[in-house]
């Protein structure tokens, strides 16, 4: 399963960020989006629009487009 097939209020653990281009790695890593942590998807923006993500007490927005690369586990 990954981040896109989740829908708004759904919880999931982040299980694979190696299809996910490296600077985004690093970014998402920067804020705390590293394998094993869990995420809330919040809101999913119509018309292929970003997905609102929380994790960590923080709100985190990821283009769609990498969001379908982020393999997760649902709770």
């Amino acid at each position: 399963m990954v981040l896109t097939d989740l829908k708004q209020g759904d919880t999931a653990i982040i299980t694979d960020l190696s299809k996910v281009n490296i600077l985004v790695q690093q970014r998402l890593m920067h804020m705390g989006m590293i394998e094993g942590v869990q995420v809330v998807t919040k809101r999913s923006m119509p018309f292929g629009g970003p997905l609102f993500l929380e994790s960590h007490g923080q709100n985190i927005s990821i283009r769609r487009n990498e969001a379908s690369r982020i393999r997760v586990e649902q709770l």
